[in-house]
C-alpha cells in the first residue's frame, strides 16, 4: 500500500511537471488554449495499471495544485470541467468490451475540449463559441491519439496486464 501511495504521488509530480513544461510552449495548433496535455499521459496509464479511483486523484491532484500554482479561478473551472469530463468518457468507454487504449485516450480528449467549449459558453453567456468545435474536437482527437500512443508504450514498460496490451 505504501509504495502505491509513493508511486501516486511521483505520478502527480511528474504530471505537474509536464503541465508546467507544456504552458510554456505556444499553443497547439495556433489555437489559443489548445495542448497536447501530456499531463494526462499519467491519468491514461493510472486508469490501465492501478484503476478509476487512483487515475481520477491524480487527476483531481494535478488539476487543484496546477491551479493554485499557475492559474486563476477561471482557468481553474476550465482545467477541472475539461478534466473531469476527459476522465469520465475514458472511464466509460474502457468499460466497453474490446475498445482498445488509444480509443480511450482519444475519447479523453475530444471530451476535454467538450467539458471546456460548454464551460466556456456559460461562463461568457456566449453559446457561438461552439463554432470552433470543429477545430477543437479534431485537435481532441489528435492530442488524444497521441496521448494513448505514450501510454501505451509505457504501460508495456511497466508490463501491464496482457488485456491492456491487446494489438
Amino acid at each position: 500500500m505504501k509504495h502505491k501511495v509513493v508511486s501516486m504521488g511521483v505520478f502527480v509530480a511528474l504530471a505537474m511537471v509536464l503541465s508546467y513544461a507544456e504552458s510554456l510552449l505556444p499553443y497547439f495548433f495556433s489555437v489559443p488554449g489548445m495542448k497536447l496535455g501530456l499531463a494526462n499521459v499519467l491519468v491514461v496509464v493510472a486508469l490501465y495499471f492501478w484503476g478509476p479511483k487512483e487515475a481520477l486523484l491524480i487527476n483531481l491532484a494535478r488539476i487543484l495544485l496546477m491551479g493554485l500554482i499557475l492559474g486563476n479561478g477561471i482557468h481553474l473551472a476550465y482545467s477541472i470541467t475539461g478534466g473531469l469530463f476527459a476522465f469520465l468518457a475514458m472511464y466509460l468507454f474502457k468499460k466497453i468490451e474490446g475498445i482498445h487504449l488509444l480509443l480511450v485516450s482519444a475519447a479523453g480528449g475530444i471530451f476535454h475540449n467538450v467539458g471546456q467549449m460548454l464551460i466556456g459558453s456559460i461562463l461568457a453567456s456566449n453559446w457561438a463559441l461552439l463554432f470552433n468545435a470543429p477545430f477543437l474536437l479534431a485537435g481532441g482527437i489528435l492530442s488524444g491519439s497521441i496521448v494513448g500512443i505514450i501510454s501505451y508504450f509505457i504501460l508495456k514498460r511497466l508490463q501491464a496486464p496482457a488485456s491492456v496490451l491487446k494489438e
